[in-house]
């Protein structure tokens, strides 16, 4: 059976073959919805598949985008996967997702896999880009968009929330319950001092500490980022001669795993320690007792992402409040921090 072809779909149509190929791409130029639709019928009756190969060599591109971040067993991570697959759907690509483990080399393993496959953009969640991986990028004159990162470089383009500002909302909201101070559950030594998420979350505790007369000094414990380890960690403060009356972690992963650790320990949450967390992942609504934490709309970031990625006007001549999106960030109040919230 010979191969059914862009002419035939046209014929069949009644069109030429540059209207099949704005509909089958979505553009560049718009088509009347009649003319759609009997391009859409003609593709339907002869059944035709669009030579994906043939058209990432036309155009150096596919309809694949490269998403790299740190861990996605982390429940943030995944979530934010999941919003940047969902809004590549809705714009007819296909995302790759790669862990880089919070190693630069696996970072750059992947960066140069996504590259060659000519994929339409990167979205990369890092916590800092090396030099070679933005070496590799100019070279390649990728499209990336920095996700959940304030930029450094790479044209500014990226999506953030409101990293310290959500910080101090948690924060303040602990002192608030009347306690002599707050201990911070910050990342790794090590952990970039600038744009890294996690910095601005122990920016903001500070600042908040910092503004109600309180004292920082020893008050803040270094912990990876997931359950697991901070539960290691949490054991040893909160076992200590000086274990803090309440703690904001820096993840919700983290405030899991705090939250097992005074479990294990017969301290009462909130009574004996008062507990918050960033992110609001799903879990968070079902710990024993639910975590109060700060929220961020993941869905239109990853839109927002996606359509960084993918416009390359807006990349171009946008302008920098255009180009870096930042989302606000919510206090959800919960029982761990000693409000009657849900």
């Amino acid at each position: 059976m010979a191969k059914v072809t862009r002419d035939d779909v046209a014929r069949l149509a009644g069109t030429s073959t540059a209207v099949v190929s704005y509909v089958i791409n979505n553009g560049p130029r718009p088509v009347a919805p009649a003319t759609r639709e009997r391009v859409l019928a003609a593709i339907r009756e002869l059944g035709y598949r669009p030579d994906r190969v043939a058209q990432a060599m036309a155009s150096r591109r596919t309809d694949l985008i490269g998403m790299i971040v740190p861990d996605a067993r982390q429940p943030f991570f995944a979530e934010m996967a999941h919003a940047v697959e969902r809004a590549a759907a809705d714009r007819g690509k296909m995302v790759l997702v790669g862990n880089s483990d919070y190693r630069n080399e696996r970072e750059l393993h992947y960066l140069r896999a996504f590259l060659g496959m000519r994929v339409a953009g990167l979205i990369l969640v890092s916590q800092g880009l090396s030099e070679r991986a933005a070496a590799e990028i100019e070279a390649w004159d990728a499209r990336l968009v920095l996700l959940h990162e304030r930029p450094e470089a790479i044209d500014d383009i990226a999506v953030v929330t409101d990293d310290i500002g959500g910080a101090q909302l948690a924060t303040r909201h602990l002192l608030e319950h009347g306690h002599a101070y707050v201990a911070c559950m910050g990342g790794v030594e090590g952990t970039p001092a600038v744009g890294d998420p996690v910095t601005d979350h122990v920016e903001g505790w500070r600042r908040a500490m910092v503004e109600s007369g309180r004292s920082t000094e020893g008050r803040l414990f270094h912990a990876p980022f997931n359950r697991y380890d901070a539960y290691e960690v949490a054991l040893k403060v909160l076992s200590g001669p000086d274990r803090p009356p309440a703690i904001f972690c820096s993840t919700d992963d983290q405030a899991i795993g705090v939250l097992r650790a005074a479990r294990e320990l017969r301290l009462d949450v909130p009574g004996d320690l008062a507990v918050a967390g960033f992110d609001d992942v799903k879990e968070a609504a079902l710990t024993d007792p639910p975590l109060t934490t700060v929220s961020s709309d993941r869905p239109a970031m990853g839109r927002a992402a996606v359509d960084l990625v993918l416009d390359d006007g807006l990349r171009v001549a946008g302008s920098r409040r255009e180009r870096v999106k930042q989302f606000p960030s919510a206090l959800v109040v919960r029982r761990s921090c000693g409000c009657d919230g849900t």
